[in-house]
């Protein structure tokens, strides 16, 4: 049986974070990862021929740390592609053409919802992102759905669907009514306040060349023969000493770098504390089903659109012009688009035929029929993955953020836990969990 300093369970960003650090802070570290490949939520593939960005993709500029690791392993970006008028249909049915971040709606409508991104800007200017419970207003907001918050904010409808559609299809990939007014102050805390997520041209800004996924393969390119693909951890037995991991090898300590919702999912002797076994009942992945949908040519930029689209009452509530522009001689163009929470649910009920014509016929609405005839047609399948089985990062439940946060990066013995999902700048992003990584590796790495 090999020792080892430090165990880290999950090759995805967190996890290869705190092991290529500790690593090169002289420790002996080993990585076990589930999948037979790494980078988690994060995967750069070729479907039909085409370069697909099947998980997570995109670089703000508050996203300092994301940023710095790309500078460090050398990874250029390129900027999205954004010239032209974006499309939104409203809830009178209506498309319109529309410049800027604020939508096509009635004065009265735009006014409420910059009250309302004001109020919660507000909001997010008081919480500090990785205590979001110890926010002055933290109980109530914890109690109440952000539908209700919405609800006795505003009597204007378009106002509350477009305000919610930021934080729950768009973000959280659940109904307002699922998540608490806290946990959108906190997605919106997350990313410097909630100006910069209705903002497109800011929350997604550029891509990186090559594709996200080149940075978990470069960092796990540091550490090869510290990692172990296709090897899911079963059972985890502890003491205050180390660890014993699959009855295989042992540590001074572990690093449970996965989903909260994983956690569970391995035996541990003995068992974790009640508060920690039922914390993570309460918190649950969104779903959202990402489309990917090229064409011959990128046919809407010659009607003037950016490919930017946005409806709260459309079976796609956002798209954007996904065309990778860092391939030389590409002509394609390459729609990205997303189907959330109870659409999805709707949408997953249907075959496989009749999904495309849906989600092909919305687009249609937005571009015009020219999107009807599409040369790839691919759907992300992180609904289905048996290492996610959601999308795109889990969130508490309503009232559970005050009563079990305080426990979210608390160790149990020799094992601490790490991921995006538990960040706070950064949380549910790549930058989270650069974040969450080179914060367990630092505190290891002093132990």
């Amino acid at each position: 049986m090999t020792d080892y300093d430090v165990i880290v369970v999950g090759a995805g960003v967190t996890g290869l974070t705190a092991a290529v650090r500790l690593h090169e802070a002289g420790r002996k570290v080993l990585v076990l990862e589930a999948r037979d490949r790494v980078g988690g939520r994060l995967l750069t593939d070729m479907v039909d021929g085409v370069r697909l960005e099947v998980g997570g993709q995109w670089v703000s500029p508050d996203q300092t740390a994301l940023l710095g690791m790309l500078g460090e392993l050398g990874l250029d970006t390129y900027a999205r592609h954004r010239d032209g008028e974006s499309v939104y249909i409203g809830r009178d049915g209506i498309r319109r053409t529309f410049e800027g971040e604020a939508f096509p709606v009635s004065d009265g409508t735009t006014a409420e919802m910059e009250r309302l991104t004001k109020e919660l800007d507000r909001l997010a200017a008081e919480m500090d992102p990785l205590s979001p419970w110890e926010h002055p207003d933290a109980a109530r907001l914890d109690r109440m759905s952000f539908a209700a918050w919405l609800a006795e904010e505003t009597d204007d409808a378009e106002a509350r669907d477009n305000i919610g559609l930021y934080i729950g299809p768009a973000m959280l990939t659940k109904p307002t009514h699922a998540f608490s007014a806290l946990s959108a102050v906190l997605m919106a805390a997350s990313a410097g306040g909630f100006s910069h997520l209705v903002d497109a041209d800011f929350i997604l800004d550029r891509r990186v060349v090559g594709g996200l996924q080149q940075v978990p393969l470069r960092l796990a390119a540091r550490i090869p023969d510290s990692l172990h693909l296709s090897t899911p951890v079963t059972h985890v037995a502890w003491e205050s000493t180390g660890v014993t991991v699959n009855d295989t090898w042992r540590a001074r300590r572990l690093v449970m770098a996965v989903p909260p919702t994983l956690v569970n999912r391995v035996q541990y002797s003995p068992n974790l504390p009640p508060v920690h076994a039922q914390m993570r009942q309460h918190q649950s992945f969104g779903l959202v089903i990402k489309l990917h949908i090229t064409y011959e040519t990128p046919f809407w930029r010659d009607k003037g659109l950016s490919g930017t689209a946005f409806s709260p009452y459309s079976l796609v509530h956002e798209a954007y012009d996904n065309s990778n522009e860092d391939l030389p001689g590409e002509t394609r163009g390459t729609l990205v688009g997303f189907v959330s929470d109870e659409k999805a649910d709707a949408l997953l009920g249907l075959s496989a035929s009749a999904r495309r014509d849906r989600v092909l016929a919305a687009l249609a609405n937005y571009y015009g029929t020219e999107a009807l005839t599409p040369v790839s047609y691919y759907e992300s399948p992180w609904m289905a993955d048996e290492w996610t089985a959601g999308a795109y990062a889990t969130s508490f439940d309503i009232g559970s953020l005050t009563r079990y946060g305080k426990h979210l990066r608390q160790d149990v013995g020799p094992i601490s836990f790490a991921s995006s999902d538990i960040a706070g700048l950064g949380f549910q992003h790549v930058d989270g969990a650069i974040r969450m990584g080179e914060a367990i590796a630092a505190r290891l790495a002093e132990s």
